[in-house]
């Protein structure tokens, strides 16, 4: 990945992107003279702290949780599958872009899928990453701003963002800035949270989840994390307790369910197993501490595609709320064929 590689600042090429790990590099620089922090092996384009460190907690702290090859199910392969419409199969031998990468669910997926994978994220969960992706070829990890991304501008055939452009602070912004590193006839991957009906939109104010999520909004990161493990370890027994048991049963959980703050899958992902605890800790803390949490209906998801200069292939209601594909326009032939001699 080292010829995507730039310094953020003036897009110039870095010293190194080797393996800084094996190398013990402290530190890399632009050709501008800008220099960066490298540590654990991983370059550092942001401050520790941001408004994404509660994401970095959680997946340091489960760093394997989501990851296909650690529960034995295929839930992470079937969704980015059905993202990119229908196939891994173009992913081979491509440049891929994954922004908002988390600890590694969709990355160790690209990678297998024989992809080339620049993999970024606000937050520390790239530590994370590193341990569970490390060792591919074809792979680097940066701690890096979707709004300063330290790569070459039209650069990857395969710019994927999948769980993360509703908690920055502008989507449209983010948008732009990943159509902008996609290159000519790239494809830009998205998903984002959809908006609600009116109902929902009225009562979620009052809800519990709502409620504990202002509070802890204004405690630490670790210590909010602490508090979303407490909740879960303390109310989760009920959702466990109420599932399969009967119809009258089921009704009184479905009723439950819309009162806890906790994040159950036993309906919808039962293979998972000893793993269901660990997901309902992840989920809920995810969703009472982030510090942004928009929602955006298909037709605006595709608005923000077009003005970004994208092609939109598909902008539907699918998994966590809204999918999306776009595609960049592919150069002219006059684009292709360089200026006039």
């Amino acid at each position: 990945m080292k010829g995507e590689a730039r310094c953020p600042v003036h897009h110039t090429p870095l010293s190194s992107t080797g393996d800084l790990k094996a190398s013990q590099e402290t530190e890399i620089r632009g050709s501008c003279g800008c220099v960066f922090a490298v540590r654990k092996g991983i370059p550092r384009f942001v401050p520790d702290a941001g408004y994404a460190d509660a994401f970095g907690i959680q997946w340091n702290a489960f760093p394997k949780t989501q990851l296909d090859s650690y529960t034995g199910t295929t839930i992470s392969r079937d969704r980015l599958t059905r993202c990119l419409g229908g196939s891994l199969d173009p992913l081979r031998g491509a440049s891929v872009l994954e922004v908002g990468c988390g600890a590694g669910r969709f990355t160790e997926i690209l990678l297998g899928a024989g992809a080339r994978v620049f993999a970024c994220d606000l937050s520390g969960a790239v530590e994370a990453n590193y341990a569970n992706c490390g060792q591919a070829s074809g792979y680097l990890v940066a701690q890096a701003d979707v709004l300063s991304l330290p790569v070459a501008p039209a650069a990857f055939d395969f710019v994927i963002a999948l769980g993360m452009i509703q908690h920055t602070p502008s989507p449209e912004a983010t948008i732009q800035a990943l159509a902008d590193a996609a290159r000519p006839g790239g494809l830009l991957v998205i998903d984002h949270y959809r908006t609600p009906g009116a109902l929902i939109r009225l009562v979620y104010p009052v809800t519990p989840r709502a409620i504990l999520r202002q509070i802890l909004l204004r405690v630490s990161p670790p210590v909010a994390f602490r508090a979303s493990r407490a909740i879960v370890g303390a109310l989760l027994p009920i959702h466990r307790r109420l599932w399969h048991r009967g119809t009258v049963v089921d009704r009184i959980r479905r009723a439950w369910r819309l009162v806890s703050p906790v994040f159950d899958y036993y309906d919808s992902h039962p293979e998972l197993g000893a793993h269901l605890d660990e997901w309902a800790v992840l989920d809920t803390h995810d969703a009472l501490t982030d510090r942004y949490k928009h929602v955006r209906t298909p037709a605006q998801i595709a608005h923000a595609l077009r003005a970004a200069g994208l092609e939109v292939i598909d902008s539907r209601p699918a998994g966590n709320g809204v999918e999306a594909r776009a595609r960049r326009p592919a150069a002219s032939a006059r684009e292709s064929s360089g200026p006039d001699r």
